[in-house]
């Protein structure tokens, strides 16, 4: 084409005698013939693309700007009209009102705000979506497609670890006309999914293919927990969340978040995590959690260390770092451990496991599929010597909160000394950069120390509402309480105890990093209700710690 513009111009460009007019004439003719020809082979190709008769059509289809062998197309293809068919009777838009603490201020909340989720309809009549699209609600309402009317929901069960949620629905005209989808299995790599819900963008339903990337344990963002995830390259946006991905006829995973800063990489959940939560909530009542050995392992893969603790050639596992104190695996498991089978599955020298067909996971993921209470067989090599050891399996709370949904935060004040639990939602409330902006020792302990005994806390003076009582405590803010009148304290309500059941003439308070704090007791009980008054505090205790009263 670009040589014939060439050549046209350049006939232009001579003097406008007859012969030139000739050849002129003879040039734009040839230039018409040969546009015409080019359309029609652009129609005749594109004609050839979207022919969905033609076996032509599976050839030629690009999938996603990657070309896919016929087969694979066709399968893309049936995936996507069949997600539509499947979708119109069962996905729901979720619409959210919530929420969240102030936990700077945690006698109040933050403003509310509305944010738009997916959901689908599950056996036994009910919806399941993802946990972060309910988080600290106050109203949810959920459309079904192709209605205009809203029905009030009600949140059955939460799992934030697992990102997923039960939704409940009483209305019997909601019901009318939708079908439940199938839980399905976990999709082999390259297997094309449809992800369907309602992202942000619009207000219908909408379906984005993709293919399976990878299949390994990835962070939850929402729960910070460490879960098995299903990696795609459809676009999962905002208002995607909670919708299904779907495989042929069935679910084969939940839509929940995506890789910020890439394009095209989203993550589903995958059906033993959702299988597992629906089984702990219908055995229990509730959501319990997913199980831990509570063990930081270290890998073996240095031949070094290999020989310094006795493992023959053919022994591969990892060694027991850490081990928590309110764990099981505390009183039967020791330091320097070997860990080289768990449930009769091998462990190799990085901690992983076979899964499927030359795929490998971490053993964590066999750990986190077990029941609570669940017994687990582990063989360990201890001093030279092969131990097989049982163990009971529990979901394990840290000594600082990773989250704190759908609660408020305790707190309790004395003389305008405002003392509340550290929870990472505190150090939250430093920006998105807490861990270089929050106080340097609260953020490792709170990713690092270990509890040492059952119901155990730690309490920090968040901040002090000034007043002639405190004058000159104002920069022992953001200090933990270690010691109330000589006891140590093991949590908040626990401090709240031992100050008002204070009998000496003084108070003495002793912090971290060596510093004290000493009030009047009488003069500090009188100055307490006139702080509250002048900060409009309805009260100087949480509501969870008066229901302990």
């Amino acid at each position: 084409m670009a040589s014939i513009v060439r050549m046209a111009r350049h006939l232009f460009a001579q003097p406008a005698t007859k012969t030139t007019q000739n050849a002129v004439s003879r040039s734009l003719s040839v230039v018409r013939n040969n546009i015409t020809q080019q359309i029609k082979n652009k129609f005749r190709s594109e004609r050839q693309l979207f022919s969905t008769s033609s076996a032509s059509f599976f050839k030629s289809y690009n999938f996603r700007n990657r070309r896919l062998p016929p087969s694979k197309a066709r399968e893309a293809y049936a995936t996507h009209n069949t997600a539509v068919e499947l979708a119109l009777n069962s996905v729901v838009k979720v619409f959210t009102v919530s929420c969240s603490p102030n936990y700077l201020l945690p006698w109040q909340n933050k403003s509310q705000r509305e944010t738009t989720g997916s959901g689908f309809v599950i056996f036994g009549r009910k919806i399941l979506t993802n946990a972060h699209v309910v988080a600290d609600h106050t109203f949810v309402l959920v459309r079904k497609h192709g209605c205009p009317t809203k029905y009030r929901a009600e949140v059955k069960a939460v799992g934030h670890e697992c990102d997923l949620a039960i939704l409940t629905i009483e209305s019997e005209e909601f019901w009318d006309g939708m079908s439940s989808l199938e839980l399905g299995d976990v999709p082999f790599l390259q297997e094309a999914v449809a992800v369907v819900g309602y992202p942000q963008g619009g207000d219908n339903i909408s379906v984005t293919k993709g293919v399976v990337s990878r299949v390994e344990p990835t962070q939850y963002v929402h729960g910070a927990s460490q879960l098995m995830a299903i990696q795609i390259d459809a676009a999962i946006n905002p208002g995607n969340s909670g919708g299904p991905a779907i495989m042929s006829n069935k679910v084969a995973g939940v839509a929940f978040q995506n890789l910020s800063g890439a394009e095209n990489i989203g993550y589903i959940i995958p059906v033993p995590v959702i299988k597992h939560f629906i089984s702990g909530v219908e055995e229990n009542g509730k959501y319990i959690g997913f199980c831990s050995l509570g063990l930081s392992c270290q890998t073996t893969e240095n031949v070094h260390l290999r020989n310094h603790f006795s493992m023959r050639p053919d022994m591969t596992g990892v060694i027991v770092s850490k081990i928590n104190p309110l764990s099981d695996a505390y009183k039967i498991l020791k330091k320097d451990d070997i860990i080289l089978s768990f449930d009769g599955v091998l462990l190799a020298n990085d901690g992983t496991v076979p899964f499927r067909n030359r795929e490998r996971i971490t053993f964590d993921h066999l750990v986190s599929m077990k029941k609570p209470n669940e017994k687990a067989i582990v063989r360990v090599l201890r001093d030279g010597q092969e131990h097989e050891l049982s163990i009971i399996l529990r979901p394990i709370q840290p000594l600082v909160p990773v989250h704190q949904f759908d609660k408020l935060p305790s707190y309790y004040i004395f003389a305008g000394l405002v003392f509340v639990t550290l929870t990472q939602p505190y150090l939250h409330e430093y920006g998105e950069d807490w861990y270089n902006t929050s106080p340097r020792r609260l953020c490792e302990r709170a990713l690092r120390e270990l509890p040492k005994k059952a119901n155990q806390q730690l309490v920090i003076l968040s901040q002090v509402l000034m007043d002639d009582i405190n004058a000159g405590y104002e920069r022992l803010a953001e200090l933990q309480v270690l010691k109330v009148n000589g006891t140590e304290i093991d949590n908040l309500e626990h401090l709240r105890q031992l100050v008002q059941n204070c009998n000496a003439e003084f108070l003495r308070i002793d912090l971290d990093d060596d510093r004290v704090i000493v009030l009047n007791y009488e003069m500090a009980k009188i100055a307490t209700s006139s702080i509250l008054k002048r900060h409009r505090i309805p009260s100087s205790v949480s509501i969870d710690l008066l229901d302990t009263e």
